[in-house]
Order: structure tokens, then sequence, then C-alpha cells
């Protein structure tokens, strides 16, 4: 259930959720903490009580102490060594009478009847043997020293210590009190000590506490703006960006303000956007691609019909043979394009996933001029020959097949429109600048039309003759293929005779 809980929740709300529940536990623990902290500085203080309060009866014993004023007097002022770091020391005789007060030595014993009354604000646990709890007394009201006394030599503590604190304006006392003596020679002694450091202590951590806790709440506010601000909207505003590109939504949504960026997100939105304009183009293409393949299937389809009716209808032999003529010819120009059409997919397709490197053009060249030579030399008399301008190396960066196949469909592009017998010239030069061109120029009759940009154009044919033998895909892949070596390709005709193509590598 909490984790159903927690995915349900935003990035955002769940590192909140989170911080919260560990605030939470963290104040739990620091209460308790708090809370026991307290005893446990008291207990350590409880501790050198009673070793003060065994080395003075161990003295009062060893000294054979009387519990009279004048002895206690001279007791405590010759021992004074032994309260160091404590308030007060009380000693009480077996009647509950004061008889000695380290307050009031240089003073008249009369003075002790008046500092008799203690006021006990704070009940705490007492300790028997340091460990055991004693009985509560009444904080509320005040109580004589005298009165505790008696409490305690009729509870069965008598002859543990027992401690109590009290808060006497503004100081917060700490006293222990314990029996001295035999049934002969009986006593209280009685030991308060100012533990306004255990308060100080206390008071520091809770500031501290409280602090810290305001601390580390602001630093997780400002964390979560700053996640928030500059991550998660970022995010949120991609993840809208590939939910309208999805659903192909008409609603804007603007990621230029993420694309400045330097970091990872910046470098995602760049690459996201990419992606998706290099998409729309690809679809943009195909739809495109897809209309002029059916408008380039109609024509022929629409001959295949009207031969095909005309074929059942007339008993002409010259005529039928003519309509077959025909049907095979429109058969074929389909089967052309479907072949040209599915190659070049699948040339698209595979170029994505090649990558590029330095090559020679000159070697390419030459392997692709041989092949053509000696396949149309001896077949029809064409000789394709290779020029350079002698520069030592033309090396480019590209795929090297591809070059092969920018060339290929180049030459088989002249051959078609030349004669017998004819030459083609295939030309390397290497410019100043760095930039190397690839020139094709055949002996042909040149192009017709003045816009020589259109024989790039998808389908585009003027060979009405050889209708079913090229499908017009040929230049128009040359013209992909360039584009993706970031290369220029120019079409003209010769001064004299013939046609030139000519593509314009970039330096590397």
């Amino acid at each position: 259930m909490f984790n159903n809980f927690l995915k349900n929740l935003s990035i955002l709300k769940k590192f909140l959720f989170i911080n919260f529940i560990i605030f939470i536990i963290i104040m739990v623990f620091t209460f308790i903490y708090l809370n026991t902290i307290q005893p446990n500085l008291i207990s350590k203080k409880v501790e050198n009580h009673i070793k003060i309060i065994n080395n003075t009866i161990d003295h009062i014993e060893r000294l054979n102490i009387k519990f009279t004023e004048n002895d206690v007097r001279k007791f405590l002022f010759s021992t004074r060594f032994l309260f160091q770091n404590i308030e007060r020391v009380l000693i009480f005789d077996n009647d509950f009478q004061l008889i000695g007060d380290t307050d009031t030595l240089d003073l008249d014993p009369r003075s002790f009847s008046q500092r008799l009354e203690v006021v006990q604000t704070e009940n705490i646990e007492s300790k028997k043997k340091v460990e055991k709890k004693l009985d509560i007394v009444d904080n509320q009201k005040k109580t004589p020293i005298n009165e505790i006394l008696i409490d305690y030599a009729k509870s069965t503590d008598l002859g543990n210590p027992y401690t109590f604190t009290e808060n006497n304006y503004d100081q917060f006392l700490l006293t222990t009190i314990k029996n001295v003596g035999d049934k002969k020679n009986f006593g209280f002694l009685v030991i308060t000590e100012n533990a306004n450091d255990i308060r100080t202590a206390i008071n520091e951590r809770k500031i501290f506490i409280i602090r810290t806790a305001f601390i580390v709440a602001l630093v997780i506010l400002i964390f979560s703006f700053v996640l928030n601000r500059y991550f998660l909207k970022p995010i949120k505003n991609l993840v809208n960006y590939t939910k309208i590109i999805k659903e192909e939504s008409k609603e804007k949504t603007n990621i230029e303000n993420l694309k400045i960026r330097n970091d990872e997100l910046g470098i995602l939105s760049n690459s996201l956007d990419e992606m998706t304009q290099e998409l729309h183009k690809k679809i943009s293409t195909a739809e495109n691609f897809s209309k002029d393949l059916v408008h380039e299937i109609r024509n022929p389809l629409a001959s295949l019909k009207s031969a095909s009716e005309i074929i059942s209808e007339t008993d002409n032999i010259d005529q039928r043979n003519k309509l077959i003529k025909i049907v095979s010819h429109d058969i074929e120009r389909i089967e052309r394009l479907i072949t040209d059409y599915s190659q070049m997919l699948k040339d698209e397709a595979d170029i994505t996933q090649e990558k590029m490197k330095k090559i020679d053009l000159k070697n390419i060249a030459k392997s692709v001029v041989d092949d053509f030579n000696n396949i149309y030399n001896s077949k029809r008399g064409i000789s394709v020959r290779l020029k350079t301008n002698g520069s030592k190396d033309y090396i480019i960066f590209g795929i090297e097949h591809r070059i092969e196949q920018i060339l290929a469909n180049l030459l088989e592009n002249s051959i078609s429109f030349s004669k017998d017998n004819e030459e083609i010239e295939v030309e390397i030069n290497k410019q100043k600048n760095g930039k190397i061109n690839l020139n094709v120029v055949d002996q042909g009759e040149g192009f017709k039309e003045n816009d020589t940009k259109k024989i790039f154009n998808r389908f585009y044919s003027n060979r009405p003759e050889n209708f079913g033998e090229h499908s017009g895909l040929g230049l128009n892949i040359v013209k992909n293929l360039v584009d993706l070596h970031n290369g220029q390709i120019v079409a003209s005709n010769n001064i004299g005779r013939g046609a030139k193509i000519e593509i314009i590598f970039p330096k590397i």
C-alpha cells in the first residue's frame, strides 16, 4: 500500500514526503534524548555527592566527631577542602536540628534557625545506592529541610543516599542527604550543589536542536525549490513535449530555454529536439514519397488496364502483340519503381547505422571506373577515363561503399544518355581551400530543362524510350547521399555537347 502511495506521487512530492518522515523520526529520537539527558547528568553529580558523603563520614568516624555545634563547626572549618565545588553542606543532629552549615561558619550559630527552609519545586528520580528510586516529596509548597529529614528517617530508605532537586529563584539546586553515625552518636549530612550547568547544558542542546531543525527544514525547502525549478520542471516540459509529439497535438511546448543549458538536460533537450525534427522530416519525406510513388504507379496501371481491355476485344495479331509489349513495359516500370523504392528505404535505414571515416576518393573512383570499363567498353565501346589534377591525396570524410554508389549511379545515368563508342570523363580536383571536386562529364545530349535542379527530384525522368528501365530515383538517391556527406551537387550542360554533374566534398 505504501509503495502504491509513493508510486502515485511526483518526484518532488516523494522527496518532500520522505524528508518529512525522516524529520519526524529525528525529532522523536531528539525528544527521547532530551528526556533522558537530565537524569543522566544528575546521576553523574549524585555519584560525586555520594563519594563526598562517604569521605566525610569516614573523617567523622575516624576523628570521633560528636554531633554538637562546637565539634561540627570545628570539623567543617578544618575539612573545607572536602567540599570543593559544593554549594552548601549542612549537618543535623538526631533531633533534626541544624548544628553545622558551611554558609555560616563565620556567623553566629543562632542564625542557623533562619536558614532551614528550602523550596522543592521539582521531584526527580532519587537513587538508592545511586540507582534506587525514593519517595516523591511535595513539590508545590515550601518544605523545611528538617521535615524532609523526618520523612527520610521514617522511610525504609534510611541508610541510603536520598537526592532531590529544587528551583530556588534563578538557581537549580541538587541536594543529597544521608544519615551519619550510630545510635549513640547519630546525625544527618546534607550536601547541596548548584547544578545550573545541567540546566544550561540542556538549554544549549535544546537551542542547538531547534536551530539545527530550522536550518535543516530551510535547506530542504531551498533544495526542493531548486530541484523543482531547475530539474523537475524542465523534465516535465520534456515529458509534455514527447506527449505532444506522440499525440500529434497542436499545443506548443517551448523547450528553447532548455536547449541553451550546458548540462545534461540541455544535451537531452537538444538531442530530443533534433530527433523530433529529423522524425518529422522523415515522416514528411515518407508521405511525399508515397504520394509520388502512387502518382508514378497510377499511369502505368491505367495503361495496363486500358491495354488489357483492348487485348480481350481485338482479333488483330499485330495490335495484340503491340498491346502485349505495352503491358510488359508497364509491368517492368512498376517493378522497377517498387524495387528502387524498397532499396532506397533500405539504404536510408542502413545509413543511420554506418560510420564515416577518412577515405581516399581517387582509389575508390579508380576501382569503379575499371569495373565500368570492363562492362561497357566491350559491350558498347563506351570508355570511362579518370583524370586528376596531380594532387598527392584526395582524402574525404565519408562511407566508402556509399561513395561507390554515388559514382556508379552517376556513370549509369551518363551511359544511358551516351551513344556507342563515346567517352565519359571522371575528374577529381583538389581546390586550394582544401575542398575536393568529383565531376562526371559525358558527351550525350545534355539536359533539356533550363532548371537543372529538377533532375534530382524523385521519379523524374526524360527517357520515354527507356521508360521501364529507369525509375527516376537514381539522381535523387545520389543527392541524398551527397547531403549525407555534407557535400554539394550541381548539374549543368557543357557548352559544346553533353552534361556535367559536379560534386563538392567539404574540407576535412
